[in-house]
């Protein structure tokens, strides 16, 4: 691992790391805040996924976390969206929404994307086991949270794994890839065209076949302009009423998408999350 830049802020350091990792066979980059602590402190670790076209700087730079993190002591850790690098295979026609920038938190299983697009096993294996060796990091207590496509990564990844993590929350999250066109390209293009196998990475369709945790928090704008066609959270809220899934929907009225929307709700979200892993 080494240290791209690490500089003081709120009580704490806010470091950038770059790996090389084993499962993408890329050069992988990383944000994490650590706030001050004793000597042997270990503190609990909040994983946050970013969106379409964001990188680790989106919530580094822009989501005011800093504060709230070091008021409750968590580590904040900041992965990137996608394998990045020479070789690695991006959209034919460079749009946004697919390639670089839009690993949507899988394991591909269809060439050429299969050989660098391993964001799940990155996330669910690999990195967490660096923080644990590098960083004061209390792996027993662990939460997710997410943005968008990371919004997406973080439902799935913790329905998938109720064992690790404590609590799961996300902002305007893609609820149901299997229903709106982002997920179509996406995982038709990573996983295939058999739809059965995309349920694992649909928090629908994770709920729907019996994944269970404590509770869910998602905070959605209503003036997000993907709302409608891409987010549908009301998706997830059918599917968790139908089988008695916690979930509190947040509609935030008159945000949108951006960072403005997400830097507003951070600290109660992390509140949140504080609460949980202190249990």
């Amino acid at each position: 691992m080494k240290t791209v830049s690490e500089v003081r802020s709120h009580g704490g350091t806010q470091g950038v790391y770059t790996h090389r990792s084993a499962e993408t066979g890329t050069e992988m980059t990383f944000s994490v805040f650590v706030p001050d602590h004793g000597d042997g402190e270990k503190l609990p670790v909040v994983w946050y996924l970013s969106g379409l076209t964001c990188t680790h700087a989106n919530v580094t730079e822009k989501g005011e976390f800093r504060e709230a993190c070091a008021d409750f002591g968590l580590i904040f850790v900041a992965p990137d969206t996608s394998p990045r690098g020479e070789g690695v295979p991006d959209d034919a026609e460079g749009a946004y929404d697919f390639g670089l920038g839009a690993g949507f938190y899988v394991d591909a299983t269809q060439a050429p994307f299969d050989k660098n697009y391993r964001m799940r096993s990155y996330l669910e294996e690999e990195l967490p086991a660096l923080i644990g060796d590098h960083f004061p990091a209390d792996i027993s207590r662990q939460s997710i949270m997410g943005h968008s496509m990371g919004g997406h990564g973080a439902l799935t990844m913790g329905l998938r794994n109720p064992e690790r993590f404590k609590a799961i929350s996300a902002f305007s999250p893609i609820v149901s890839p299997l229903n709106c066109p982002w997920g179509h390209k996406a995982l038709g293009s990573y996983i295939g065209n058999d739809q059965s196998a995309w349920r694992e990475y649909d928090a629908c369709a994770l709920i729907e076949d019996g994944a269970r945790v404590p509770d869910i928090l998602v905070d959605q704008g209503t003036a997000d302009n993907f709302l409608e066609g891409q987010l549908k959270p009301e998706l997830l809220q059918a599917a968790c009423a139908k089988v008695g899934q916690s979930l509190t929907l947040r509609m935030q009225e008159g945000y949108d998408h951006s960072y403005y929307f997400i830097s507003s709700f951070m600290p109660d979200q992390l509140a949140w999350h504080a609460e949980r892993l202190a249990q």
